[in-house]
């Protein structure tokens, strides 16, 4: 660039001004441009000529040019070898365009090539899956139709107790089943081995079938426990799996034999242990059995094997033969708890030689626990071997049990249509609902319907006794019971202990329908107490006898029930009701005139007629001094009276403080009227007892046991 700005001054003093051809505007272009060049703008800021700076430009190159030439010269060898290098350089690299070119071809070929032996490769995989898939297939037809040596000595020889033979026969089942499924297919290479197959499994089902009758036959030896060989068969459930889908035929014989084996010996057993356990049972009069049937002397109902043979007497006190009759429950109720509801069964034989004796329900709970027991092992145990469940379990296991589960019911009605023990039906009852939850825990539902049908035979037979109950308190007449007196009557004990047997046993599992009936006899036993009651002349009598009763009823069936349970309320409230009347009564022959005037004279206070009260000085004046006098000798009589007339020494103490107090809160009341202004004037007011005086002397009087 500097060049070609040092040229332009040479040049425009070579050129022709006056030239037709220049052109003025590309003259100012070039000067304009060579103006800008940083030499020319240095050239003219110094003030250099430019025409002679130019020459001396043009000197300087021409030495340049000559120097640049000698190195040329003086290079020239090397430069000749350079060319050479340069041409050698030049032949190979075309030859090594040659060899690339070449590789290329190749590389293309080789390319082309590998895919090639990727899609063989490719293809050949596909034919090894598809050689392999069906080599698989082939090898599990060919394994499953292939009868192996093993397998047939081992049907043919060994024994069926033996584990290889269960192993093969397995093995043999298996190869059945495929060889079933092959020709259902149209599979031709199962007719080969149809015929090895046909005669291993009419071996083995002989063998089994032999083998499993024979366990069956074992059951019915004498004197054999017949769950040792149940509980081996269940060691070789698979023999009756193979019958099952091999041989139906056999398998239903086998069923058949044992439904049919086991039947019989379920009721032979039972039948035998139910006779024997029934020679166990308590008798009248042995043991503490039950005496009493009838709530009256000479019963109206229940005229039977426990005939009313004691006298009334014989209910209350020292004196009492036998407290255990069919209306109490004693250590009975002991039979539905948790430890003996589940304890072992009862054995007769040795029941026998101790002399022992059993309730009732005591030998229902031993039959029916063992009958719980059995049928429980035996469901399992059907469900297990035969491989069934649900409704097909139900009926094979009804065919096994119901012949022993009926002759159980005709017992039991056959029992119960002359049983008068409401004790024993209900507990019997209670001892079916908790076995019913035994057997639901259990998993066990065949015995559901059985329990039905018990219940369905003891609550109406309960329902009923209790009835007889209710209508032989409601038609007893009193005045056929003979002398009367103011204890506690036998029929009333009778009741309470009933009654409390009852409720505490219905408090285990409640039931609305046993409360329904021991409320009517509830209420038939209280119109029988107040009939009673109303043979006695005088009301102080007749008060005397309903407390007593009501005391005695009440405190039976707190022993028992609960102390909010209805009974107990409802009684409650009878005695205390009683109670009150009769401290009122107590209280009115000594105290009688004090009563009635406290009650006018507070009358007239209420009504706002005090004024009267002044006429009455005389009367007052009368009562002050007949209380002072024989306010002693009357509390101690009425105490003496009291405890003659209560059986129940804690409830005549109680109605004697009562009395006290009654007395004490009238005569508190008596010293309120007496402040009245009307009276308060009274000389006699000074002859008044003190009431806290008062208060220390009753204490005197008040009995300590």
């Amino acid at each position: 660039g500097g060049g070609a700005g040092l040229q332009e001054p040479l040049q425009l003093g070579e050129l022709d001004i006056t030239s037709d051809e220049f052109i003025l505007d590309e003259v100012d272009v070039h000067i304009q441009a060579n103006l800008e060049d940083e030499l020319v703008k240095e050239a003219l800021k110094t003030g250099v000529d430019l025409r002679h700076y130019s020459k001396q430009v043009e000197l300087e190159l021409q030495q340049i040019e000559q120097k640049s030439i000698r190195d040329y010269i003086q290079e020239s060898e090397n430069i000749a070898s350079l060319h050479n290098q340069i041409t050698a350089c030049d032949a190979v690299l075309e030859r090594m365009e040659q060899m690339l070119g070449a590789f290329q071809s190749d590389l293309s070929s080789i390319s082309s090539e590998i895919r090639t032996l990727q899609e063989q490769s490719g293809a050949m995989n596909i034919r090894l899956r598809n050689r392999q898939a069906v080599r698989g297939k082939l090898g599990e037809l060919v394994d499953g139709l292939v009868v192996p040596s093993v397998l047939v000595t081992a049907i043919l020889e060994a024994p069926v107790t033996e584990p290889r033979f269960l192993e093969q026969l397995q093995e043999l089942d298996a190869k059945a089943a495929a060889v079933r499924e092959q020709e259902s297919r149209g599979t031709a290479a199962c007719a080969d081995v149809r015929g090895v197959l046909d005669r291993l499994r009419v071996k083995a089902v002989t063998k089994i079938r032999e083998f499993i009758l024979q366990k069956i036959y074992s059951f019915r030896k004498p004197m054999t426990n017949y769950q040792i060989p149940q509980t081996a068969l269940l060691k070789y459930r698979f023999f009756y799996q193979f019958l099952l889908g091999n041989e139906r035929a056999t398998a239903k014989e086998i069923r058949d034999e044992y439904v049919e084996t086991l039947s019989k010996i379920y009721l032979s057993y039972y039948r035998s242990y139910l006779g024997r356990l029934m020679k166990v049972q308590v008798r009248p009069g042995e043991g503490g059995a039950p005496e009493h049937t009838g709530w009256e002397e000479e019963p109206l109902w229940a005229r039977g094997p426990y005939e009313e043979v004691a006298e009334k007497d014989d209910l209350m006190g020292p004196s009492l033969r036998s407290r255990n009759t069919i209306f109490t429950l004693g250590t009975r109720g002991s039979v539905i708890s948790p430890t003996e509801l589940e304890a072992p069964i009862l054995v007769p034989h040795t029941a026998q030689r101790g002399e022992q004796r059993y309730p009732f329900e005591a030998l229902f709970r031993s039959q029916h626990y063992a009958l719980l027991d059995n049928s429980c092992r035996e469901y399992l145990f059907i469900c297990e071997f035969f491989v069934v469940s649900g409704p097909a379990a139900h009926d094979l296991f009804h065919a096994v049990m119901g012949r022993t589960l009926n002759m159980t019911l005709k017992h039991l009605e056959s029992y119960l249509a002359d049983c008068y023990d409401a004790i024993a039906v209900f507990l019997c009852i209670h001892i079916v609902l908790r076995f019913r939850n035994i057997t639901a825990k259990r998993d066990v539902p065949a015995l559901d319907r059985y329990w039905e049908q018990v219940l369905a035979l003891l609550w109406p037979r309960f329902e009923l006794i209790l009835e007889m109950n209710v209508q032989s308190v409601r038609s007893t007449d009193p005045q056929r019971l003979g002398g009367l007196d103011t204890r506690p009557h036998y029929i009333t004990r009778r009741y309470a202990e009933f009654s409390s047997a009852l409720v505490s046993i219905n408090q285990t599992i409640p039931n609305e329908r046993a409360m329904q009936l021991l409320g009517q006899l509830q209420v038939e036993v209280e119109n029988f107490v107040l009939r009673v009651a109303a043979e006695f002349s005088s009301r102080k009598e007749q008060l005397v006898f309903l407390i007593n009763n009501y005391d005695m009823m009440l405190g039976v069936l707190m022993e028992r029930a609960a102390d909010d349970s209805k009974e107990v309320e409802s009684f409650q409230q009878l005695l205390n009701a009683r109670t009150q009347e009769f401290i009122e009564e107590l209280l009115s022959p000594p105290f009688g005139g004090l009563m009635a005037f406290v009650k006018e004279a507070e009358a007239l206070i209420e009504r706002g007629q005090a004024e009267r009260l002044r006429g009455e000085e005389a009367r007052v004046t009368q009562l002050i001094r007949g209380f002072g006098s024989s306010w002693k000798s009357s509390v101690e009589s009425l105490s003496q009276d009291v405890m003659r007339s209560f059986t129940n020494f804690r409830n005549g103490t109680s109605i004697i403080q009562g009395a006290l107090t009654q007395l004490i809160q009238l005569y508190h009341r008596f010293h309120r009227v007496l402040s009245q202004p009307q009276l308060r004037a009274l000389p006699a007011r000074a002859e008044l007892i003190n009431i806290h005086h008062l208060m220390v002397e009753l204490k005197k009087h008040k009995p300590n046991f």
